[in-house]
């Protein structure tokens, strides 16, 4: 063999381990495919919790690619808080902490509207219970008053009540509703305290209004109930199951969000969990601090 074949095989050679070795290089796993190894799978429900009675389509990536929705643009992006009753100084502050951190969860500013009284319920929006207990009709809340009190420069508006709630009449009660046409929802704080609001339960209805807040503005923003993992997406029945459920969205749902709103992933994961450290809601400072980890 001549020094020119031997030179040519040689080059040969060099190209195929150069093709190999490339090809063998792990590729980089995205920011939601690294965090999807902290995502919890889902129990079997228990006849009491909402996947038992409720036959949800699984809504894919794709199908909420497709998905006409919401979207912040230019001059509309702003979400707006919409307080409606008589708060007292604890709920005020629940409700200004809300603000701070649906600001950190969707990345997009947030403002608290001036508080409506109750007035503006109207007889027929209301209902009385066997236990005497008051409940405000939340269709009415959403289509007759929050619709037509929405800024212009709003992406959605949450309204947010210490009234009880109800969504059409064989309902007992309901958390929080939203609609995904309009960009208007409206979460109840009324059964998140047990009773009273008091600084020994502050943290854990704080919580759960985080949780239902940031639930019905995910679907204001289009993304349907999870069925992929203990998310804050996922359906609920009552407050075991909602405490039982995370504030964490899944790897799937915050792909969902992000495709739409595109933030940086990182920033906002740094910004929830410092708001959960400094609120000393321990649990969801863990689970966050866990998917910074395994960015690193």
């Amino acid at each position: 063999m001549n020094l020119g074949k031997f030179n040519s095989y040689l080059n040969l050679i060099y190209l195929a381990l150069f093709i190999f070795l490339f090809s063998c290089q792990k590729k980089e796993l995205s920011y939601f495919e690294k965090i999807a190894f902290n995502d919890v799978a889902l129990k079997d429900p228990t006849p009491a919790e909402w996947r038992y009675n409720k036959k949800e389509h699984d809504q894919t990536f794709q199908d909420f690619q497709k998905l006409k929705k919401i979207k912040p643009e230019e001059g509309k992006n702003i979400i707006y808080l919409q307080p409606i009753g008589e708060f007292n100084i604890l709920q005020k502050k629940q409700i200004e902490l809300t603000k701070q951190y649906l600001a950190k969860y969707f990345q997009l500013e947030t403002k608290i509207l001036p508080t409506l009284s109750n007035t503006i319920f109207p007889k027929s929006a209301k209902r009385i219970r066997s236990n005497n207990q008051e409940q405000i009709l939340a269709t009415y809340l959403l289509d007759s008053i929050l619709i037509k009190k929405k800024p212009k420069d709003a992406v959605v508006l949450m309204g947010i009540t210490e009234k009880d709630l109800f969504p059409r009449p064989k309902w007992n009660y309901v958390f929080g509703l939203a609609t995904y046409e309009n960009g208007v929802g409206v979460t109840s704080m009324f059964r998140f305290y047990d009773g009273n609001l008091t600084e020994s339960n502050f943290n854990k209805s704080l919580e759960r209004l985080l949780k239902i807040s940031s639930h019905e503005i995910g679907h204001m923003f289009g993304v349907s109930h999870c069925l992929n993992a203990n998310c804050v997406m996922n359906g609920t029945n009552n407050l075991t199951e909602t405490d039982s459920h995370f504030a964490r969205a899944c790897s799937l749902c915050q792909q969902k969000l992000n495709s739409s709103l595109k933030y940086d992933n990182q920033k906002r994961l740094i910004e929830l969990r410092d708001f959960f450290e400094k609120q000393n809601l321990n649990s969801e400072f863990l689970r966050a601090e866990t998917d910074f980890k395994i960015l690193k």
